[in-house]
């Protein structure tokens, strides 16, 4: 059976957002009660999502070209919010009684920023930021509520599309998330870009260093989603290009030094992005050709189609 002939998805509910151009992404809140949306009219539209209902609360304005992505940071924080844009600038917003505020901007790329990922919430409020100029920012917020911000030079020659953190893993032999005698965990984020490659990046003596270099794409990685953790010290990363290709990669190395490349399926289009379940036990695919595929891994080790779905508007 192919992936065409899966059963559907079905669409619950559909958003009007009033966006006055392309919209690049969407995302839900820690709680599923609020949408975030950006798009090429350089705006951000937060919606109350509750009982079926879809509220506009607030519209961001900050950006000076398309906004390409946004990101909600964990709700421990508050209502916390980063978008990244064609204006080379991160926009961190912050929900203050009914009204939204412009808490920090950081301007220190030379080029279009592309993706913005949160840290899991033990490692604070940081944010890995990927940019068209070949970088990495690293911006972490203090308790006093300063920042600070550690770039990754020449991370991807040409361009660096997109950044995902991993997440906090347990030690080997037990333990807690935290590390045994209070060690830190350690701080890992993977990243996709116009090399061909996937890279993925170590905190180390507070600085950022690459860990491993992951080949196998023929062309530019468009997306990198790292699986989140499920108590297991395995690492499961996916990733997606313009080539057609989605590879899982997975590590049951706890040092992190041995990746197994497995090809999920080769489409025939561009592949945008992929993004895991919460329980990392699915995967969604989303390509140029207008589909949405869900991904399973069956008892055999193999990747299986269990559903898809049409986004075009007459799909």
């Amino acid at each position: 059976m192919s992936f065409h002939d899966q059963p559907p998805v079905t669409v619950v509910n559909s958003v009007e957002t009033a966006h006055l151009d392309m919209i690049h992404d969407a995302q839900m809140d820690y709680y599923g009660n609020r949408l975030a949306t950006c798009s090429s009219d350089r705006t951000v539209k937060i919606f109350d999502i509750r009982n079926g209902e879809q509220i506009l609360v607030a519209d961001l304005r900050g950006h000076e070209g398309p906004v390409w992505q946004v990101a909600w940071a964990h709700a421990m924080y508050g209502n916390v919010l980063a978008s990244c844009a064609y204006d080379r600038k991160v926009i961190i917003w912050r929900e203050e009684g009914d009204a939204w505020e412009r808490i920090y901007e950081y301007a220190g790329h030379e080029s279009s920023v592309n993706s913005v990922s949160w840290a899991p919430r033990e490692f604070g409020l940081v944010l890995a930021c990927g940019s068209s100029d070949g970088a990495i920012s690293v911006l972490s917020c203090s308790e006093e509520g300063s920042w600070d911000a550690k770039k990754i030079g020449n991370a991807h020659s040409i361009g660096c599309n997109a950044v995902s953190w991993g997440p906090v893993m347990a030690p080997m032999g037990g333990g807690t998330p935290q590390g045994p005698c209070g060690q830190k965990p350690i701080r890992r984020f993977v990243s996709g870009g116009c090399d061909n490659l996937v890279k993925i990046w170590r905190e180390k003596d507070g600085q950022w260093v690459e860990e491993q270099k992951l080949e196998a794409h023929s062309d530019w990685v468009r997306d990198v989603a790292w699986a989140p953790s499920i108590g297991l010290p395995i690492s499961t990363i996916a990733s997606c290009a313009q080539d057609g290709r989605v590879y899982v990669w997975r590590c049951e190395d706890p040092s992190g030094s041995s990746w197994v490349a497995k090809l999920l399926h080769k489409f025939g289009d561009v592949v945008w992005h992929v993004s895991w379940s919460i329980t990392g036990s699915i995967l969604a695919v989303s390509g140029g050709d207008n589909r949405v595929t869900l991904w399973q891994e069956s008892q055999q080790g193999q990747w299986v189609c269990v559903s898809d779905v049409d986004k075009s508007p007459d799909g």
